[in-house]
């Protein structure tokens, strides 16, 4: 019996190639039937896809609608494409101009206007009388530019110089598009003028020809973390967080992390300690976001520095060892700088004026207090703790800070900080306001709200009812920066110190006479008001006739490691669970033991001195060939080895050594890393090169310059140097003013008869502008090429040695090849190699017979 078949619709003849074809049935895809005016059997006639019973695949269909109409646009005459609705050339009303792709493009420009905005503010006078056009003037205007030097590295004094005697300069008497180009000035408040601004927008530094080498300087010391260009106000809580090297701090909500850098370059403001005591413990609740702040962190290369990934409202208790005792870890400086609705940042944030609304910062309160608080737990008596929005709206700021000294009993306090930026303006904190809702229903009380708004209206947003408790708050010590007082954008600080234990981690004084071994948890009373606030396992164990501390508090919490049971050998609680890690899992962070026969060779071939802390090394594996060892601080290692199952870590430490597959055949299986060099200079006592100014610029311009090319100084030390790895080491000379005034370390590879340096092409260009080299990218096929020139009256150009005959040849640009670390230039290492690698043989640095001949390698330097 033959099988029943549908019958297949008449073929009919294309009118586009005469051909005959099958219509297919009508396209499922709602996308791609609603998409064609004509219907969906001219959707499903683009579609390429196999066509199944009469009807069509569905996927696609709309997309290969969508291509048939771009290429029927550019098919069609100039004159017929004017002609077609929706080609208006107002992008606001017609769609926009239709480009030579056939995309419809054009949007409609943001109108920086909200009545709602202006209404809620005017209401709350923030602003004082007679300012309010000059306040809304300046958030219709573009945020300037600034930019922060480092300040802890030593070269920051030659990057100042650089900028104010060469690039700014530069901009005086500079028009672009029409705007005359306002030179940059330092901000008034940040100290040893390391701060500066312009009114250039980030928008005309990227597109303008005449910016170009102003802006390759910038990008260039960014990345190699000399310069961070952060929003002013932005740089106010580190400052007034008053962090100091031997301090223990953590940075809640750290991403992107412009002010995390500014932590660590406080911890290291002596440059000559490589191990501060102190350490910052950056934390942010983005898995995502956490990558891009050690990205920030990694420009500074410290050892102090330690990324994780919580929720700044539950971030674990922490321990450390502490004679042979774990302790609670409490921070000496927390930076609180909560999410928030951003209404500051409307100058650069121009989606704001649309979007904002006063149901953003009542959402958001409930958060912010809770991220405040636990922050308040986890600081030291005696600490100060930094809390900063953003954001212009009471509700995120006095609000939070009110609630957060009410429940603390005491606790804590605002601190006075008017006279420690002088020069900074700013506005005191309000003492009342009102909570508005998005419909702009006003209530100035929690009385007056209704039943059915207590879900999103609560009694923590309203100013405090007893006058004298309000008063001795002292709200007013808060800081509010307005945008058009000083140019920048909308902020608001607060700075408050701990002066006792918070109220649910105190305990009434034991019984005279009972052992505190006997004691059994203290149930607290129905009447105490403090029992609603989270319950915290502090509230065991206390000294005599006293309020015991946030330390002893929690002291039993842990489960008693160091309890008398436990040196008995009785066994104690089970341990507890592990901690659900959600997201990417890290690589494990594995100290070396000190025994391990990995170090001795290192230790031999470098000549380390005793004092080197080897037990801070570690790898990022368990198995196999260790092949690049990080190094952190003691401090840090205490925090890892006690806490590895209560965090998630996302990155620590510096990269110090790599392997190199042949380093055995030079007794040393490990090579300097440039990121960690100086860190490890300290402990170096042997394979170190003392080279002149002239030679680190031959060494930074040229891929493997002989021995003979460099000073005669340098030449007698490495060819009585064995092959490996080496120190090139620059010391300035006093008596030389015109040069270079700040040290220099360089990773190096001494070769048969040429030394290599391994230093990354941002950090190679920052040193040849601190000697007067300017250097300019070339959009060259060959990557990694670019010109330089180098100025006979800048700082540090060797004018002396060159003769009139050889100046006149000198050409005015050289195109000389930039070698950079072979970790990050794959181009630089064999096929089949580890990129962190040299073989042996492969190595121009270690056999001259492989160094490229010709014109490839230029002299930067007069011949010797």
């Amino acid at each position: 019996m033959r099988s029943a078949r549908r019958a297949s619709p008449p073929a009919s003849v294309s009118r586009s190639t005469g051909r005959q074809e099958r219509p297919p049935g009508p396209c499922t895809s709602q996308r791609g039937a609603g998409a064609d005016p004509r219907g969906p059997r001219a959707a499903a006639r683009k579609c390429s896809r196999p066509v199944l019973a009469g009807r069509c695949v569905r996927a696609a269909c709309a997309a290969a609608w969508a291509m048939g109409r771009r290429s029927r646009g550019r098919r069609l005459p100039q004159q017929q494409q004017q002609q077609r609705p929706g080609s208006a050339e107002d992008g606001a009303e017609g769609g926009g101009k239709r480009n030579e792709t056939g995309w419809e493009g054009g949007y409609p420009e943001i109108v920086k206007e909200n009545k709602l905005f202006e209404h809620y503010y005017q209401e709350l006078k923030i602003v004082p009388e007679g300012e309010w056009e000059q306040f809304m003037e300046a958030l219709r205007e573009p945020l300037p530019a600034t930019l922060r030097i480092t300040g802890y590295k030593s070269h920051a004094k030659e990057i100042l110089h650089c900028l104010k005697n060469k690039y700014f300069k530069e901009l005086e008497d500079l028009e672009v598009d029409g705007q005359k180009v306002e030179v940059p000035q330092p901000l008034s408040w940040y100290p040893e003028e390391l701060a500066w601004h312009t009114n250039l927008s980030r928008k005309i530094l990227r597109k303008s020809p005449q910016l170009e080498k102003f802006h390759q300087f910038l990008v260039s010391e960014t990345e190699s973390g000399n310069i961070s260009r952060q929003e002013a106000v932005s740089m106010i809580p580190p400052l007034l967080l008053n962090a100091q090297p031997h301090h223990k701090i953590l940075d809640m909500c750290a991403a992107p992390g412009s002010k995390t850098t500014q932590l660590i370059e406080m911890l290291h403001a002596d440059m000559t300690v490589p191990f501060p005591e102190g350490f910052v413990i950056a934390n942010d609740v983005d898995n995502k976001r956490c990558y891009l702040l050690v990205h920030q962190a990694k420009r500074l290369s410290s050892p102090c520095i330690m990324v994780v990934n919580h929720d700044a409202a539950c971030l674990p208790r922490l321990q450390m060892d502490v004679n042979g005792r774990k302790e609670v870890l409490f921070y000496d400086r927390i930076l609180c700088d909560v999410p928030c609705s951003g209404d500051g940042t409307m100058r650069k944030n121009i989606d704001v004026w649309k979007k904002w609304t006063t149901l953003n910062s009542l959402q958001l309160h409930g958060l912010q207090l809770r991220i405040a608080t636990r922050g308040a737990e986890q600081l030291v008596e005696g600490g100060r703790m930094v809390y900063s929005t953003c954001s212009l709206n009471p509700i995120e700021d006095e609000a939070v800070i009110a609630s957060l000294l009410e429940k603390s009993e005491g606790a804590l306090e605002l601190a006075d900080v008017s006279s420690e930026l002088p020069g900074l303006k700013w506005m005191p904190g309000l003492t009342q306001w009102k909570v508005m809702t998005r419909d702009g229903q006003w209530f100035p009380a929690w009385d007056d709200v209704p039943q059915g708004r207590h879900t999103q209206i609560r009694p923590t947003m309203f100013p405090p009812k007893d006058p004298e408790s309000l008063q001795a708050m002292h709200l007013e010590r808060c800081l509010r920066i307005l945008p058009h007082h000083q140019n920048t954008g909308g902020f608001f600080v607060a700075v408050l110190v701990k002066k006792s234990p918070m109220p649910w981690n105190r305990r009434p004084p034991k019984p005279q006479g009972e052992p505190a071994d006997r004691r059994g948890p203290v149930q607290p009373s129905p009447e105490d008001p403090t029992a609603q606030s989270p319950p915290d396992p502090a509230v065991l164990g206390s000294k005599p006739d006293a309020v015991m501390s946030d330390a002893e508090a929690v002291e039993r919490a842990e489960g008693l490691e160091n309890d008398g049971s436990k040196r008995d050998g009785v066994c104690g609680p089970p341990p507890s669970k592990k901690m659900k890690l959600f997201g990417f899992k890290e690589d494990p962070f594995v100290f070396i033991p000190e025994d391990d026969p990995l170090f001795p060779p290192i230790q031999k071939f470098y000549a380390l001195d005793p004092s080197f802390p080897k037990m801070n090394l570690l790898t990022r594996t368990t198995e196999g060939k260790k092949r690049q060892l990080y190094m952190v601080s003691k401090e840090l290692r205490n925090v890892l080895l006690n806490n590895s199952e209560r965090m998630k870590v996302i990155n620590t430490g510096i990269k110090v050594w790599c392997r190199n597959n042949s380093g055995e055949e030079f007794d040393c299986a490990f090579r300097l890393a440039q990121e960690g060099i100086y860190t490890l200079y300290p402990f170096i006592n042997s394979r170190i090169i003392t080279v002149s100014i002239e030679d680190v610029k031959i060494l930074l311009t040229q891929e493997n310059p002989f021995f003979r090319k460099l000073s005669s100084e340098t030449y007698n030390q490495a060819k009585d140097m064995a092959k490996g790895s080496v120190v090139l080491k620059y010391e300035p000379d006093p008596t030389k003013p015109d040069t270079l005034q700040c040290p220099i370390v360089l990773c190096g590879w001494r070769g048969k008869a040429s030394i290599r340096t391994f230093v990354p092409k941002n950090e190679r260009l920052h040193y040849l502008r601190m000697m007067g080299l300017e250097v300019l990218a070339e959009k060259k096929k060959k990557e990694g090429a670019v010109a330089t020139n180098e100025n006979a009256a800048s700082p540090g150009a060797p004018g002396d040695e060159v003769g009139a005959e050889q100046e006149a040849e000198q050409p005015a640009s050289l195109e000389l090849p930039m070698a950079g670390d072979p970790a990050s230039d794959p181009a630089e290492v064999p096929m089949g190699s580890d990129p962190a690698e040299v073989p042996t043989g492969s190595d121009p640095a270690r056999d001259p017979a492989e160094v490229p001949t010709g014109s490839d390698l230029v002299e930067a330097g007069p011949p010797r």
